[in-house]
């Protein structure tokens, strides 16, 4: 089996690299980042995973994972090239792929001998023959290369399990030596009987915006079905747990209240809306998903105004910065948009996120006071925000939220708890859909 490069050391890049050399492999993960390469040495990780710290602290005492900034290191020593470099979202919507290009003319450089070059990364349609022309220019010599699209599907906050324990791993591949090479990467997983789709390059491509695209409709689709429920009367709780139980729909995706952020689905749908209005596709579902989930905010923000018309000089609590649970991942989160919006419009925030404070002090200084903990947080506030549903925010002691605040008033963007509860207790309580 050939020793494994992993260009790239951010979220996809060191979560596959170390789960690869979990698996067996021999891989060398490289980055132009000193500081980050430095600081993954010494044990310290750049991002917030639960079980990466041992994970590749097991595979580096092990020799199988090594860490360092030099590209000529990595490909002279490996048969098999992952690029997992970042595709942020442009001004427009599209992927940027200034860095995806930049590794391919890179490592050609470096190439000597026969390489499969995998694109791990997300990227649009017809990327990867792209990223092919461009290691052809830029060969030294001419020398024979394989593409390969392995789209990740890692959720932030349980990527580990994802990878190690998928639903289906998807390969997009149109030569047979690549191909026997990738199913030996793998191999561990055919033990699990996991799927492996074997597809074209381009269809491989496609599959990962097409999966995100549909999470996310379904993701706004409930969130419809909520705003509905308010006005007859109806509880999408009830709604959501009976439609999750027809084995054609299924239960997961199917939470209402303030929609969906995060590095992946707001920048897939983005990426995919743009290649296909390129297209000349008018993909008028995914559209209105997008659209719907940027509303969400406003509907928190429609809510706010029920309870005070005014929140100028107003305190306001608010728990939870990222956008799911068990991460640090502040990008696109609903959390930020609705920041925005009360700092606009003179509101007090007193903020806190068991992972992301940092994350969001960088972004906002001393514009927002930030606390220890949630009844810090919530001291004197004459309204409680619940953005995120961390566990700790499920067992609050509401005697100590009750005597804390100045004004009894919770707006729970996540549904983690219950009206008549709280409504028994003489607080205000609103949440999405109930």
């Amino acid at each position: 089996m050939p020793d494994i490069c992993m260009v790239g050391t951010g979220y996809v890049g060191l979560v596959s690299g170390a789960c690869l050399a979990d698996f067996g492999n021999k891989v060398i993960c490289v980055d132009i980042d000193e500081d980050r390469i430095a600081q993954i040495k010494d044990g310290v990780m750049p991002i917030y995973e639960p079980g990466l710290k041992e994970l590749v602290s097991r595979n580096r005492d092990s020799g199988r994972l090594s860490f360092t900034t030099d590209l000529e290191e990595g490909v002279s020593s490996s048969g098999v090239i992952f690029s997992a470099v970042g595709t942020p979202m442009g001004n427009d919507g599209s992927a940027d792929l200034s860095a995806v290009f930049r590794v391919a003319a890179d490592v050609a450089y470096c190439m000597d001998s026969y390489r499969v070059f995998v694109q791990k990364s997300t990227v649009p349609v017809g990327t990867s023959e792209k990223v092919g022309a461009i290691i052809r220019e830029n060969l030294k010599e001419d020398i024979e290369f394989e593409r390969v699209s392995n789209p990740e599907f890692l959720r932030e906050g349980s990527a580990i399990e994802d990878f190690m324990r998928p639903d289906r791993v998807v390969i997009g591949v149109d030569n047979p030596r690549a191909r026997k090479i990738m199913r030996e990467i793998y191999r561990p997983l055919y033990l699990l009987e996991t799927p492996v789709v074997f597809t074209s390059v381009r269809t491989a491509e496609l599959i990962k915006y097409a999966s995100n695209s549909f999470l996310a409709v379904k993701i706004s689709f409930i969130n419809e079905m909520a705003d509905l429920c308010e006005e007859l009367g109806a509880d999408i709780s009830d709604v959501a747990k009976a439609m999750g139980l027809d084995g054609r729909i299924g239960p997961k995706f199917l939470h209402a209240g303030i929609g969906y952020g995060g590095s992946c689905l707001p920048k897939d749908v983005a990426a995919i809306l743009h290649t296909a209005e390129r297209s000349g596709v008018d993909l008028k579902i995914i559209s209105g998903a997008d659209q719907v989930n940027n509303s969400r905010v406003d509907r928190l923000m429609d809510k706010i105004k029920e309870e005070f018309s005014d929140i100028s000089g107003k305190n306001i609590a608010l728990l939870g910065l990222s956008f799911k649970p068990n991460t640090d991942d502040i990008r696109h989160a609903p959390s930020l948009r609705f920041i925005n919006r009360a700092l606009d419009e003179g509101a007090e925030l007193s903020v806190y996120d068991p992972i992301a404070m940092d994350n969001v002090k960088e972004l906002y200084g001393s514009r927002l006071k930030y606390s220890d903990d949630a009844y810090e947080a919530i001291r004197d506030a004459e309204g409680l925000i619940i953005m995120t549903e961390w566990n700790e925010f499920r067992v609050l002691d509401m005697d100590k939220v009750e005597g804390l605040m100045k004004n009894k008033v919770i707006f729970d963007c996540r549904n983690i708890y219950k009206d008549v509860e709280l409504d028994s207790r003489g607080f205000r309580y609103y949440s999405f859909g109930r």
